[in-house]
């Protein structure tokens, strides 16, 4: 795919996503960088911001195929994944596929579900298959996962375990519109949901063409160097108990391949890691107790400490061998 054709795919998707996420042009470019990079979205945040509205957006652009789960308590491993079920008249089992079989899997309120049901998806996350009673069953390509969730501090929502946080890519939060986004938002949901205007802007095939052009964006020897120099930093902070881990700099490095397709270039920046660090980075990690900078302050969020982190690595100069 010519670097104008995927240019003009990728404006017009975020195009009709931004008509529908007023006011959060950051949050659309994330989630459309994560499906070029055939990684999983978590969006987290309180309720009623537009996470799931997010979630649905992207679904609608991409005319292929797509299911949404209502993660509840009572909610069954089988219900995502499937069963197999016995036919009498055959005297055999056949599988019948869960939800999890689509293209794009929505999530909705991912940990209100029990931890149980939660690692239903680890196996369909990482390796794009499901294994049921012994047999494994293929997903379809392209897969991803776009998953919401509240703060943990509410009511009747269970902590995502650490394996599954790793798997997710990347994680947003909405946060609250402005007050000229919220007006707008008013006047125009009036007459319906924008969801209802919204058509598929590419189709499978064309999304497979853009991954793989993302997949081909050159990275230099010394832009992977800095990505793993942040990531290993993480491993040796004080202030974290859980740095981030080798899939970490994989999905670091492949979600910078999409930003820079996405601005029009065929190579990777130093600025595109700066960009998407704390993004990617910090769902994956937990501060110790009474964490501190190392002047002393302390250290309100992992956000805080990948922030310091990206700004106190150098920037390795290129070698003559690139």
């Amino acid at each position: 795919m010519s670097p104008e054709e995927f240019g003009e795919l990728a404006s017009s998707i975020r195009l009709a996503m931004n008509g529908v996420m007023d006011g959060k042009p950051d949050a659309v470019d994330t989630a459309l960088a994560v499906l070029l990079a055939e990684g999983h979205l978590l969006i987290e945040d309180v309720p009623g911001v537009g996470k799931t509205m997010l979630a649905r957006a992207l679904a609608r652009c991409i005319d292929g195929s797509v299911n949404r789960i209502q993660f509840t308590p009572d909610l069954l491993p089988a219900d995502i994944t499937g069963v197999s079920v016995y036919r009498q008249q055959l005297g055999t089992f056949e599988f019948t596929p869960g939800p999890i079989f689509a293209h794009i899997v929505i999530g909705d309120e991912i940990n209100r579900a029990s931890p149980k049901t939660q690692s239903a998806l680890l196996e369909c996350m990482e390796e794009g298959q499901v294994t049921v009673d012994g047999h494994t069953h293929a997903l379809v390509a392209p897969f991803l996962v776009v998953a919401t969730q509240n703060p943990i501090e509410m009511e009747g929502t269970y902590a995502l375990p650490e394996a599954q946080r790793d798997r997710f890519m990347a994680r947003i939060s909405i946060g609250y519109p402005d007050a000229e986004s919220e007006a707008l938002m008013v006047r125009d949901r009036e007459h319906g949901s924008p969801l209802e205007r919204l058509a598929p802007v590419i189709d499978v095939a064309g999304l497979r063409r853009m991954i793989a052009t993302v997949r081909e964006v050159y990275v230099s020897p010394a832009v992977e160097r800095y990505a793993v120099a942040i990531v290993q930093a993480t491993r040796d902070e004080p202030a974290l108990r859980l740095g981030a881990s080798p899939r970490a700099t994989l999905q670091l490095v492949r979600a910078a391949r999409a930003r820079a397709a996405m601005d029009g270039r065929d190579f990777v920046l130093p600025d595109d890691i700066d960009a998407l660090a704390t993004t990617v980075l910090s769902h994956r990690m937990l501060l110790v107790p009474r964490a501190q900078h190392p002047d002393g302050r302390p250290a309100r969020s992992v956000d805080e400490v990948v922030e310091r982190i990206v700004a106190a690595t150098t920037v390795p100069v290129p070698s003559a061998g690139g």
